[in-house]
């Protein structure tokens, strides 16, 4: 493709171009006309002059198009440091319309009191507004980042099935469909098969796949179809292995973030990218619900004993912030009733984690269980039988210590840009209510 995009025409001043692009504004004046041009990556300025007589059919044209319409110019870029839009501007010699727009059913440059439900309804034109734009390119740079730290450390990728035979982790909140007259499910994580993979030897892997889950959640931390990014490795030798390389991994993506978009996230969300320094502070479950005690006056809910709560997790954030000034805050020890059965345990306490950042649970991580008969006690303890008879055939032949963890793509780019629900996040949502477009 030679598609010469917006942030690329400096290196094309005083060239003839062809340029395509959506029209973003028209100013028809007495004597010129300004239209703003726009791609994915900014707007450039096309401007005619009524009084050139050789201009009087793209005059017509421009007479007659709509905003939104989809047009493709042939010209001169030429450099007018009068232009805002880069000091450069576009002098057409021919107009070709690729396609007209309608009538827009709202302004996507002004969404104040759009109806959330109305603007996903539309969503490719609600993308069209320049802060949704600008998150999906952050979110693509913080996986780019990620991806690349795990390429350098000699993580293979993988891509594991998301239609498996029974209802594993737990059968309560996963996608029964039909599978040529049997029963199958939607994966809720890759979880088993990323342990499968440690089993035949494969040291780490990491995988950037759709999860399913069947909760009828309606918040704005849920959906029920989310991006995860999964990673384990082998070899560990405790959950602080892992806690410490996914300080490492976050440093990475964000520091991308950071570099190339953080002026711009300045600008548009009004939020500072801020790279974390490790360690990152880390604190027992039941020392910090003793400080929520002391310092905020409150009781944990006998429900969540042992466990953490949206409310637990927003004061958590707040502590981390007047004690150590970071962002992120590691949480140790939970209880083994609130975790799941191949969390290794060591004196009956799960040996692993969740990393809080900006007062949202990003991640739970642990050392896993890899010893075939401590995995069939805990699994029994929590009643489990045929759901994970296959997944407790990988360790009867040998498997390495390994841990990992799982991060959500759409809720970090909600934390990240400080939105206020992952509707607004995820490309195309998906929740209880909403299956389309």
């Amino acid at each position: 493709m030679d598609k010469i995009y917006v942030n690329k025409l400096s290196n094309y001043i005083d060239s003839e171009i062809s340029f395509s692009g959506f029209v973003d504004t028209i100013r028809d004046k007495k004597w010129v006309q300004f239209v703003i041009l726009r791609d994915s990556t900014g707007k450039v300025q096309m401007t005619i002059e009524k009084s050139d007589e050789n201009n009087a059919k793209l005059v017509e044209i421009v007479s007659n198009l709509t905003k939104d319409s989809v047009i493709k110019v042939k010209g001169k870029l030429v450099k007018n440091d009068a232009v805002k839009l880069g000091g450069m501007e576009i002098i057409p010699s021919s107009i070709e319309v690729l396609s007209k727009a309608e009538e827009l059913p709202f302004d996507y440059n002004n969404l104040d009191g759009v109806n959330i439900d109305t603007r996903l309804d539309y969503r490719w034109l609600d993308l069209r507004n320049e802060k949704n734009m600008l998150a999906r390119q952050v979110e693509s740079c913080m996986v780019e980042g990620m991806r690349e730290y795990l390429y350098s450390c000699d993580f293979t990728e993988i891509h594991t099935p998301k239609l498996i035979k029974t209802a594993s982790e737990s059968g309560s909140s996963v996608f029964k469909v039909d599978y040529f007259g049997g029963d199958a499910y939607l994966a809720q994580s890759p979880q088993f098969y990323k342990q499968m993979c440690m089993a035949a030897g494969m040291s780490k892997v990491f995988e950037v796949a759709p999860a399913f889950r069947a909760e009828n959640s309606n918040t704005n931390r849920h959906a029920t179809e989310f991006t995860s990014f999964d990673i384990e490795m082998s070899y560990i030798d405790s959950y602080e292995d892992v806690m410490d390389f996914e300080e490492d991994l976050l440093i990475a993506g964000l520091t991308k973030v950071k570099e190339r978009y953080g002026d711009k996230i300045k600008e548009l969300f009004g939020k500072e990218v801020i790279v974390p320094t490790k360690p990152f502070p880390k604190i027992r479950l039941e020392d910090l619900c003793k400080i929520f005690k002391e310092k905020y006056h409150y009781d944990v809910p006998e429900h969540d004993i042992g466990d953490m709560n949206a409310d637990m997790e927003h004061m958590t954030y707040e502590y981390a912030m007047e004690k150590y000034n970071s962002e992120f805050m590691f949480i140790t020890d939970f209880s083994k009733t609130k975790r799941p059965f191949y969390h290794m345990r060591k004196n009956d306490v799960p040996q692993g984690y969740d990393l809080i950042w900006r007062g949202m649970e990003i991640t739970s991580g642990s050392q896993r269980e890899h010893r075939y008969d401590e995995l069939l006690k805990n699994a029994k303890e929590k009643g489990l039988g045929k759901d994970v008879e296959f997944y407790m055939e990988f360790f009867k032949y040998g498997c390495p210590p390994h841990g990992g963890f799982g991060l959500g793509v759409d809720r970090l780019t909600m934390l990240l840009l400080g939105l206020n629900s992952i509707k607004e996040t995820q490309l195309l949502f998906r929740g209880p209510n909403r299956l389309t477009p």
